[in-house]
């Protein structure tokens, strides 16, 4: 029974393709999958050598209804934009299939094996996660991701103590979910408090203490900036929360399985946990709500009073149990994947910096989580400008602009996230692309030859001119140099 249904999946008017293998990342996932309970079963002689090959299986554009389109051969590029997603680990997808094809039970069917087997694995997977950030299983809800969990948390509980708490503390540069659903509260009549940040991208600890009023109902402050990468002071925040008797929310989509966490030590009540950002399958989050002391919510969805009532709703066995061991990998590999990722960004860095002048790295150096570099004022790489939530949009990232940078240096920013799989080669190659098309851009720019020139007085400009300093000087810039540089006679006059 196991194997006809994975025989139906092969033989449904499929044409494979064999996608090129990229280090161990592909090996044999599929096969694993064979392997594992179908010993008795005989694979078909034309998917033999598809099943052997150590190489994921794709099918091919005509058998999906669709025309293969007749481009130019190219290769995929070299992907470093962890903090938007990443790649689904092979041991997470292998714990996750059985839940697909054999035990695909309701965890909430309670009178058979089909819903006992799944619901032991659920229970199972919410252990993993509660372990990694030091809670209590029982303290973990299964939502759709971060984004439903940050809503869950700020509607949850303004709207549950709303009758005696009207205010809201958050700062500048959340996430936008944190943000939008702040502004959704804020027309429903509480008052919402966006606290500023430092150049440094950290809160002022006094200002949020301060800030603290009696009808404080909740402060919610992301544990790591998804945009340059900063770590808030959690513990202290906490700290000052509970002494003030206010919930404590924080955003660690991009902090769960990176650093270490517990939410107890760092007096946190309520924390959104995302699965695609630790090598886990999208679509499954988590919501880690304290229950000592306890910490009432409204519902936002309403059915059938699923996950202590408060997130109704079927629970995806195979993708609870993805998060689950994405998680138990992660606590497992934390040491070992910190020490490998930091150096490799700490080799990104010094490779780009010490062949391209006038880069500036963003955010407080000495609170930076491992992996996110933000290197400002290279433009044109294909790399990610910001937050992939709100990289369509042509406006300048917010976050930037609350650390100061003006209009030039947010949309000048690029942001380098570096991963489990990413290699050394990998870096070095993305470092020779990076000098490689900023030397381009600049011989294109006649504004650059002009900053060249002017090397001998341009150190008399103000130092915080100097740190917006752009590889390819806008028309802004120059006015700005224009009115700080020395007054002398000269024949040549620079254009505006």
């Amino acid at each position: 029974m196991n194997f006809i249904s994975l025989s139906r999946l092969l033989t449904r008017n499929f044409n494979y393709n064999l996608v090129s293998k990229k280090r161990h990342l592909n090996q044999g996932s599929i096969a694993n999958l064979l392997k594992r309970n179908y010993t008795a079963a005989t694979v078909p002689d034309q998917y033999a050598s598809t099943v052997i090959a150590p190489t994921f299986i794709t099918p091919s554009p005509d058998s999906l209804g669709f025309e293969e389109t007749k481009v130019k051969k190219t290769y995929r590029p070299i992907y470093l934009d962890m903090q938007a997603t990443t790649p689904t680990d092979p041991r997470v997808l292998d714990a996750m299939l059985p839940y697909f094809t054999q035990q695909y039970g309701n965890p909430h069917s309670r009178t058979h094996a089909y819903g006992w087997e799944a619901e032991k694995a659920v229970e199972k997977a919410r252990e993993y996660v509660a372990d990694i950030i030091g809670a209590d299983p029982k303290e973990i809800v299964f939502t759709s991701g971060a984004t439903e969990s940050n809503n869950m948390s700020l509607k949850g509980v303004a709207r549950f103590y709303k009758s005696s708490k009207k205010h809201i503390i958050t700062t500048q540069i959340e996430h936008k979910c944190v943000l939008d659903s702040c502004r959704v509260l804020d027309e429903e009549g509480f008052d919402v408090t966006y606290l500023p940040v430092k150049t440094s991208g950290l809160i002022d600890l006094d200002i949020l203490a301060e800030t603290i009023r009696p009808d404080t109902a909740i402060v919610s402050i992301m544990t790591v900036n998804n945009e340059i990468g900063v770590t808030q002071p959690i513990e202290e925040i906490g700290r000052i929360c509970r002494s003030k008797k206010v919930f404590f929310h924080t955003d660690a989509a991009q902090a769960v399985g990176k650093i270490p966490i517990d939410v107890n030590k760092m007096n946190v009540d309520l924390m959104s946990i995302s699965g695609h950002k630790i090598y886990g399958p999208k679509g499954i989050g988590a919501l880690y709500v304290r229950r000592k002391p306890r910490v009432r919510l409204e519902a936002i969805q309403s059915g059938g009073g699923q996950e202590r009532g408060l997130r109704s709703g079927t629970v995806p066995t195979p993708l609870v149990v993805g998060i689950g061991e994405a998680c138990r990998i992660a606590k497992e590999e934390m040491k070992y994947d910190a020490e490998r990722v930091k150096k490799l960004s700490q080799r990104l860095i010094d490779g780009i910096m010490a062949k391209v002048n006038h880069v500036v790295r963003n955010g407080d150096q000495n609170a930076i989580y491992p992996g996110e570099s933000l290197l400002m004022a290279l433009k044109d790489i294909a790399l990610s400008s910001g937050s992939a939530c709100t990289s369509a949009s042509l406006e300048p990232s917010y976050v930037l602009r609350a650390l100061g940078a003006d209009d030039d240096m947010a949309h000048s920013s690029i942001r380098f996230g570096i991963g489990r799989f990413t290699t050394e080669q990998e870096i070095d190659l993305v470092v020779d692309r990076v000098v490689k098309h900023v030397d381009k851009l600049r011989e294109m720019s006649p504004l650059w030859e002009m900053v060249q020139e002017a090397k001998n007085w341009i150190k008399q400009i103000p130092k915080v001119y100097m740190t917006f300093t752009s590889p390819i000087v806008s028309p802004a810039a120059i006015q700005r140099l224009q009115e700080v540089a020395p007054k002398k006679k000269s024949t040549k006059e620079i254009p505006s």
